[in-house]
């Protein structure tokens, strides 16, 4: 049934649907501006560190995002392309997400062992470690998709399942970004009040796709069942 037929009027209904392309939009309008953000703070090239918050936001806050947000039917850039297409972009910019993320990881070792300074010492560290190894088992899960049979599980409950884990990774990484932002390096770099809205902004981004996600997969999984 329809908004329309449980109770919703057409212009609350048309209302509805503008507000959630209007947060799709500025989903995408955010993780970008984040990310340019946070690698022009970053300064790259001037040491091997610098290039750690640019792989890690390219990966997460914009890779990761846009590779969910590209089947929302509301506000997408890709709302042109067939389903297959769409799949196929998202293998592409998962692909990327994994190897940006992984290069991240390689510049951030590498700088830890030039300066002599030990690894795993941080709550963000863990965290990043914990969200890289979540992606790769994501990866693999995906991987899956194009062998049901071999794990004899229907298509659409592997879908279930890929997408759920999917909303853990995203939100794992979310929240890795976040800690980011409680570093030394990321509170000498932004001062001040406006300190206090970065760690807000990748809320947003993370609510829309997490309304994407129950929507498409969880609430008709629950309908149906």
């Amino acid at each position: 049934m329809s908004p329309v037929g449980e109770g919703l009027g057409m212009s609350e209904f048309w209302l509805h649907v503008w507000m959630r392309r209007v947060a799709v939009i500025a989903a995408h309008v955010i993780a970008f501006g984040l990310t340019v953000l946070i690698s022009l703070l970053s300064r790259p090239g001037t040491s091997l560190f610098s290039w750690h918050p640019v792989c890690m936001s390219s990966a997460y806050l914009l890779c990761l995002t846009e590779g969910i947000l590209l089947f929302s039917p509301e506000g997408t850039p890709f709302c042109f392309k067939a389903r297959r297409g769409k799949v196929r972009l998202h293998w592409f910019i998962q692909a990327l997400a994994l190897l940006a993320a992984a290069t991240g990881m390689g510049f951030m070792v590498a700088s830890k062992n030039v300066s002599e300074r030990p690894h795993l010492a941080t709550w963000h560290s863990l965290l990043g470690v914990g969200t890289l190894a979540a992606n790769v088992l994501q990866a693999a899960c995906g991987i899956c998709l194009l062998f049901p049979k071999l794990l004899k599980l229907s298509p659409p409950r592997l879908k279930l399942y890929h997408a759920t884990c999917g909303l853990v990774v995203y939100l794992l990484a979310i929240v890795t970004v976040v800690s980011a932002m409680f570093s030394d390096w990321f509170q000498a770099a932004v001062k001040g009040v406006m300190w206090y809205a970065f760690p807000l902004l990748p809320m947003f981004p993370a609510l829309v796709v997490m309304n994407q996600i129950t929507n498409a997969y969880l609430l008709c999984k629950k309908i149906t069942t």
